[in-house]
């Protein structure tokens, strides 16, 4: 079981507005729902073998980035 399924979505709110200063902002707020839902799904997508070994990755970004 991930720790994304062991919180609920209320205390995972909770913890990411402990974590935000008290002048963010509605926008920053948004941008940090939306980075938290990307990384959970993502991990989500590994849990279930839906990802990319590590190797391969590597091999892929040679072709972008300078040795």
């Amino acid at each position: 079981m991930s720790t994304t399924t062991q919180q609920t979505v209320k205390q995972r709110l909770q913890m990411l507005l402990d974590k935000l200063p008290a002048d963010c902002t509605v926008e920053q707020l948004q941008y940090h729902l939306y980075v938290l839902q990307a990384v959970e799904s993502g991990l989500e997508a590994v849990d279930r073998g839906e990802g990319i070994p590590h190797e391969e990755v590597k091999r892929r970004l040679s072709k972008w980035l300078p040795s």
